[in-house]
């Protein structure tokens, strides 16, 4: 059932179902689904030591197996549900398929209360805070050692890139509109 926010009670203990199943199963304990209105089109959990992928997070996870479903890569007009209030990495990862909403349960603060008191879990050791900061700033910021080298180069692939992408979209759209044509005249 949807709240006068739009928030759906089910999405949310499905998100954290998975980050109970992740957790069984020897992962950490995130879990995440993706929705158009009220269905659910991606669901993950954190699969990070399984897969030995550190972006392998619940967020990530269902935003990876929504794009599958849907085949793209724009989410806009999705909406996250997730066990846990997301870490950095997970919002560049929504920001970049577009989605704009999102709702979490417990909060970055409490689970790294709980993992503080935990013996040491084969992670490294983050402060959430700073990963903020720092996914803001070029290059990693004061986090991560960065310069910035062979920008010519780069800027050339992306270039050819777009070149190439315009011109077969150019190509779709005049062999759409061909196609238009020959059909508009046996009428």
């Amino acid at each position: 059932m949807s709240g006068q926010d739009g928030f759906i009670d089910a999405a949310m203990q499905r998100a954290i179902q998975l980050s109970a199943h992740a957790a069984a199963i020897g992962n950490e304990p995130f879990g995440a689904v993706v929705l158009i209105g009220d269905e659910i089109v991606g669901e993950g959990y954190n699969q990070a030591r399984q897969l030995l992928d550190p972006t392998a997070h619940g967020e990530v996870q269902a935003i990876r197996d929504a794009c599958r479903k849907l085949g793209r890569l724009e989410l806009d007009g999705c909406v996250l549900y997730t066990s846990c209030e997301p870490c950095a990495l997970c919002i560049a990862a929504m920001a970049g398929v577009g989605i704009r909403k999102l709702y979490y349960a417990a909060t970055l603060q409490a689970c790294e209360q709980l993992f503080a008191g935990a013996p040491a879990l084969g992670r490294a050791a983050t402060d959430v805070a700073t990963l903020r900061a720092a996914a803001g700033a070029p290059g990693g910021g004061e986090v991560i050692a960065s310069a910035q080298r062979s920008n010519t180069e780069a800027l050339a692939v992306v270039a050819d890139w777009v070149r190439k992408k315009t011109a077969m979209e150019s190509m779709r759209e005049a062999s759409i509109t061909r196609s238009d044509n020959n059909q508009g005249g046996d009428a």
